[in-house]
């Protein structure tokens, strides 16, 4: 969730003049009470609405030499350029609503005061700004102010960026001229998923007859849907990270229209079918699983990164048992013990409190996740569960949690540090971070460095007879073609193709060998993506 507000003058009102070529002067500024997205509760805000139409919140006014995004207050970051402003008195009185774009989605925030005349001057305000930026069109709406809005997620990546990580497929490498990878160093045998943005097909690579799965993502989707620095989220990650218990990239590439990852296949299943097939693991069983997640967690945490999407979908075993976390779109780099985000994201089941109460979080989002995860595999159910998501996030901000008698005093306790609501007073909230949750009883039989080695063998090996068994996928997706779509001639890829979103894409391991450079392809299904 984007977010994004200003500082303004306590005497500017609706009806003064301000200079129109000063897009940082503050319009109006003042207390308003905003009803959260989310939880339909109503919060005290300090807003500031700017020339330039920018409206930022924060949790207490800033100080006045502050410049817009450096408060650690600011919790709301958004623009009333081109917004409708709609008043009306529920669901209580003297109540307002803004509704307009942010980047290509339509939004409303709704805002309340205490008297007539105060909603009166902050919609005037508003409409008067609004009124002036579209007489003066678009050319003249760029400002220092806007330029610095890091927290708004596509603001802070150069057109540039996502260009120069991926290649084009068939380009040389600029300085030693070794062939780059294409699509045609893969032969495509089966599809493994399917989502949103695209698939993920089982490949071999032709030269060195290894397996993996390569996740082929469309360009013009990504980009129609803001998934942009998800997807460079994505892709650092990958090529940043090196753990046991994390898949790993062998590629990144790009065609003319789609992104490409070529990682590790593992074919063990989600740790969600499993349960779904057995209902409930044992402690043991569950011991093993947690302590190879936390310990993936934790190597994240030591690199800077909160993971943020940790569900039983995410949890994938290799052929001998092992887990795999997989899926690194929501991850959020360089957040230490004492750094906080904002952004409201994730899986709903899974949402952490502090994440849904609009409040800062940091490393303990995951370690919430976790004991959501291993409270699921004991007790065969999730901790808060409901298809209403307002009463579904109610119950996770309110509720306690409830445990069957059948599990362990451990265990218990264990859960019980994980599903704190208070992120400061949860297990692994601290800043010894990981190992808060390794020194706890129930992991005392864990040698937690033979773990990493995989010298303690796993509970469970999945039954998979080769390489190529995919018994523990969907069926509605490995009997799929998997021939891929060609681009529309007609279509807008002639200016994708040249999209500098896409740049230093590209990676390629520790390849040294010059690769295929064929370009033909032959093609026929559509694809969607995959986060």
């Amino acid at each position: 969730m984007s977010r994004s507000q200003s500082f303004g003058n306590p005497s500017s009102s609706p009806g003064s003049s301000y200079n129109t070529s000063d897009f940082s002067q503050i319009v109006k500024e003042g207390w308003l009470q905003k009803r959260g997205e989310h939880i339909k509760t109503w919060r005290q805000r300090y807003f500031i609405l700017r020339a330039d139409g920018t409206l930022m919140g924060y949790r207490s006014r800033p100080p006045d030499r502050a410049t817009p995004t450096q408060s650690e207050q600011l919790l709301n970051n958004f623009t009333v350029r081109g917004c409708q402003i709609m008043t009306v008195d529920r669901p209580k009185p003297f109540t307002f609503i803004i509704r307009g774009l942010q980047w290509t989605t339509v939004i409303e925030r709704t805002f309340a005061v205490d008297t007539e005349l105060e909603r009166q001057q902050w919609t005037e305000a508003i409409r008067n700004v609004a009124s002036r930026l579209s007489e003066m069109g678009e050319t003249a709406m760029t400002s220092s102010v806007q330029t610095d809005m890091t927290n708004v997620d596509l603001a802070g990546i150069a057109e540039d960026e996502l260009s120069e990580q991926f290649s084009v497929q068939g380009t040389r490498r600029h300085s030693s001229g070794v062939k780059k990878v294409t699509l045609e160093n893969f032969e495509f045998l089966k599809v493994l998923g399917k989502g949103a943005f695209g698939k993920v097909i089982l490949c071999r690579e032709k030269s060195t007859a290894k397996l993996y799965a390569i996740k082929i993502l469309k360009k013009e989707v990504i980009i129609q849907k803001d998934e942009v620095a998800h997807t460079l989220t994505e892709s650092r990650v990958l090529k940043s990270t090196n753990h046991p218990f994390l898949i790993s990239l062998k590629y990144s590439f790009q065609t003319n229209d789609r992104l490409c990852f070529v990682m590790q296949y593992v074919n063990g299943g989600e740790l969600f079918w499993h349960l779904s097939h057995e209902r409930i693991f044992t402690e043991e069983r569950t011991r093993f699983y947690g302590a190879e997640i936390i310990s993936a967690l934790g190597y994240l945490h030591s690199q800077g990164i909160i993971y943020r999407d940790l569900k039983l979908e995410n949890l994938l075993l290799d052929k001998d048992g092992h887990i795999k976390v997989a899926d690194f779109g929501l991850c959020k780099e360089d957040i230490t013990y004492g750094r906080t985000t904002r952004t409201f994201c994730g899986t709903p089941e899974y949402l952490a409190p502090e994440v849904l109460d609009d409040n800062d979080y940091g490393q303990a989002v995951d370690w919430w996740g976790t004991g959501v995860v291993m409270y699921e595999m004991m007790c065969g159910r999730l901790p808060f569960c409901n298809k209403d998501h307002d009463v579904l996030f109610t119950l996770i901000l309110i509720e306690d949690v409830r445990y069957p008698r059948n599990i362990s005093d451990e265990a218990k306790s264990l859960l019980s540090g994980l599903l704190v609501k208070d992120p400061t007073a949860r297990l692994g909230g601290g800043e010894n971070d990981v190992k808060e949750i390794q020194a706890h009883p129930f992991f005392a039989s864990i040698n937690w460095t033979d773990l990493v080695q995989k010298k303690i063998p796993p509970p469970f090996k999945p039954q998979v007879t080769s390489d190529t068994d995919t018994r523990y996928f969907d069926n509605e997706f490995t009997g799929e073609s998997v021939e891929l779509t060609p681009p529309d001639p007609t279509g807008p890829l002639g200016s994708i193709v040249e999209e500098p979103l896409f740049k230093q894409f590209s990676y390629h391991g520790d390849m040294a060998s010059t690769l295929g450079t064929s370009s033909h392809i032959s093609t026929s299904t559509s694809l969607t993506s995959m986060q």
